[in-house]
């Protein structure tokens, strides 16, 4: 039926109108760099490699997921919006013919289907004018084609950039079918060629260990659950694509292992990816702010060690920094005792003021005799030297290891001030790893003193307590005071934690107005030669004000002491 010529009239002006819309979009697309082209549908076919085709017979579609056309992709922009001044008459009669009341309108058009996206292969005047009237869907009969990868309903020429490296990635790895529940998708061009390199790789890397060749499909199914997954495991525990909420989990990957990569070159340490997820995301704080935060919840450490306390060590990586003194040797001395019984390996960390001290003299001299303690008693190590503010950088460093390590050669003063800046309180109160203080000469750990409140960072040192009792066979004393029904519930809880793990110890029973005074005291009865303690419990200005307990010992102790967050 043809238009009547009045509806005809007002869609040539709508035509008019809607060109004029075409050529500011391709004159804003010059300036954006961002395309204003529908993708053509021979390039989707050839770049996913697109195979069977299925008969979806007449649905409705959206209206916004057609981005393509079969043979007219030239003659339309993005949107739809007509090029040429050529289309006047189809485009205005079929706007016309669509506006008739009276009319029984047009019939369905023909589309492709590739994932979520649609290409016209007959109807795009109909797709044009349905878009200027603001059409929500058309009806449409459809034929949707099968890829490794889908489109999404809104894909551009960059995504289909994207989903063509995806595709190929797919076809040489074979993960898509080795591997059905992982999703390599990422946002940036030339990602996929980054874990292709580092598929190679780790087939170099097996066919060395193995002695024979190894084919790529088995690198990339190795490489996928030795390498990849891990990381991205830790990704997810962390919760850290939350904060990405325009990237994906290989996008954060690539980016986490790339910084692991950076950390070991910079560092000349070996950074498990967990370690590299938790710095990567770390903020450390600065100023006043530093000296009174409180760094992670007790028990986030404790939970990613669960696993490792029963089936591998506890301390897998230690931390310990020097202070270029004398008596800053002893530190390594007490941390070399815990790398031989836990078979870890040793970070030296030693913070300089500027960059220009990082190659002196005495820097040099400090590498050979590192390297040389560590080489004597058969432990892995390496020392790396930073410039920055000595306690933030071991905070931050710390995230790279399971235990901190610090010669006490400076215990937290008396004085009410001057104890809310000191370093030692700030690295205690901040780092996430326990830290174990070492005031003199290095000890065997042979007998140790935990003790216990009941408090959740006493529990934090009732975990690692009791490890050591079970893992290192170390005799265990629990001292603990008796003044309330609390009291006694945390004392039959230490009680049942070491039942559940056949543990035992001698527990005694102390005086809390001498809480400190009593832990010495029992200490050197027993012949305890490690002090295992939960961290600060009160705000800082509350023991800023009343003195703790735990820089009392550090005061008075001439003994290790192991404190836990």
């Amino acid at each position: 039926m043809n238009p009547r010529r009045s509806e005809f009239a007002s869609a040539l002006s709508d035509f008019r109108q809607a060109r004029q819309q075409a050529a500011l979009q391709e004159i804003l697309a010059r300036f954006t760099g961002k395309s204003a082209a529908l993708i053509p549908f021979d390039e989707a076919y050839k770049k996913l490699n697109a195979f069977g085709m299925i008969d979806r017979g007449l649905k409705e579609i959206p209206v916004d997921a057609i981005v393509g056309s079969v043979n007219r992709y030239a003659d339309f922009t993005r949107s739809f919006l007509p090029r040429h001044d050529s289309d006047a008459q189809r485009w205005a009669t079929v706007k016309a013919i669509t506006s008739d009341p009276s009319g029984s309108g047009l019939p369905p058009i023909e589309v492709y289907q590739i994932g979520n996206a649609y290409f016209v292969s007959d109807g795009n005047h109909r797709v044009s004018v349905a878009k200027q009237m603001g059409v929500p869907t058309v009806e449409a009969y459809v034929t949707e084609l099968h890829t490794r990868v889908s489109l999404s309903a809104s894909a551009s020429f960059e995504e289909l950039i994207l989903k063509s490296e995806h595709v190929e990635f797919l076809e040489r790895t074979r993960l898509d079918a080795s591997r059905p529940d992982s999703d390599f998708t990422v946002t940036v061009p030339g990602e996929h060629v980054k874990l292709e390199v580092q598929i190679e790789a780790h087939q170099k890397c097996l066919a060395e260990e193995n002695g024979e060749a190894i084919s790529t499909e088995e690198a990339a199914l190795r490489w996928y659950d030795e390498v990849y997954l891990p990381i991205v495991i830790s990704i997810r525990d962390r919760g850290i694509l939350r904060d990405f909420p325009d990237r994906t989990e290989t996008d954060l990957y690539l980016f986490i292992a790339e910084h692991r990569a950076d950390l070991e070159a910079e560092l000349g340490w070996a950074v498990r990816p967990d370690a590299a997820a938790e710095s990567l995301v770390a903020q450390p704080t600065g100023g006043l702010l530093r000296a009174l935060a409180d760094g992670p919840a007790p028990g986030q450490w404790r939970q990613t060690k669960l696993e490792d306390r029963y089936t591998d060590r506890l301390f897998a990586d230690i931390l310990v920094a020097l202070n270029g003194e004398e008596v800053g040797w002893y530190g390594l001395a007490q941390a070399l005792v815990v790398a031989r019984r836990e078979g870890s390996r040793v970070k030296g960390l030693y913070v300089v003021h500027s960059d220009s001290q990082k190659e002196s003299e005495a820097v040099q001299e400090m590498r050979v005799l590192f390297d040389r303690q560590c080489a004597e008693v058969g432990v892995e190590g390496s020392l790396a030297v930073e410039a920055g503010e000595v306690a933030t950088t071991i905070c931050n460093r710390a995230l790279l290891a399971d235990l901190v390590v610090l010669n006490l050669s400076h215990p937290p003063t008396s004085q009410r001030l001057a104890r809310l800046s000191h370093g030692i309180r700030t690295i205690i109160r901040r780092c996430a790893r326990p830290m174990l203080a070492v005031p003199g000469i290095a000890t065997p750990l042979s007998n140790a003193l935990l003790a216990f409140d009941g408090s959740p960072k006493a529990k934090e040192a009732l975990f690692v307590a009791t490890y050591f009792a079970e893992q290192w066979k170390s005799p265990l004393v629990i001292a603990t005071v008796i003044e309330s029904d609390a009291s006694r519930e945390a004392v039959d809880f230490a009680h049942r934690y070491l039942d559940m793990h056949e543990v035992g110890a001698a527990f005694v029973e102390c005086e809390n107005k001498s809480w400190s005074e009593a832990i010495l005291k029992i200490a050197a009865e027993r012949q305890c030669d490690l002090f295992i303690m939960g961290g600060y419990g009160a705000s800082p200005v509350v023991e800023a004000m009343r003195g703790s307990s735990v820089d009392d010992v550090l005061r008075e102790s001439d003994k290790p002491m192991l404190i836990c967050r």
